[in-house]
């Protein structure tokens, strides 16, 4: 079983793709710190630096989203300065922080829906939930530009 902040990772990345996006990579970790994911708009050709956070019920902090404060926002910059200078031809295009949160709930009992996996999602719009290795996973927000 992956960790639930993994699961959600991999949502936010599948529902990328189904806006168009290619996905650059995963987890891009430098000394500065780590990028969940970074994405390319297909057609404008920007840059996404996503941030994902994924909390199950009863969230304190409004489904992760006050987990990225200041000094998170500062480490993400940086490292994301250090992923243009190792990849040049990506520095001169457009580029933007954003932020996906996701919620998680175990499912304790068989759901009459089947469980899928990341692939097998087609469609998958804002506030829709899946069923991926017993875990019910909802995109609740999807932030462009959630900070500079």
């Amino acid at each position: 079983m992956k960790e639930i902040g993994k699961l959600g990772e991999e949502l936010i990345a599948r529902w990328l793709q189904i806006q168009n996006y290619r996905i650059l990579q995963q987890n891009w970790r430098c000394r500065w710190g780590e990028i969940d994911l970074i994405a390319q708009d297909r057609v404008e050709q920007a840059i996404a630096f996503v941030e994902v956070k994924t909390r199950g019920q009863n969230s304190w902090d409004h489904n992760g989203l006050l987990a990225i404060n200041p000094t998170k926002q500062q480490k993400i910059w940086q490292t994301a300065s250090l992923f243009l200078a190792k990849y040049p031809q990506l520095a001169e295009l457009p580029c933007r922080f954003d932020v996906g949160l996701v919620s998680c709930q175990k499912i304790k009992h068989p759901i009459n829906k089947p469980t899928i996996n990341f692939q097998q999602i087609t469609q998958l719009e804002i506030g829709q939930s899946v069923i991926v290795e017993h875990y019910l996973l909802k995109v609740e927000s999807y932030l462009q530009s959630a900070f500079n």
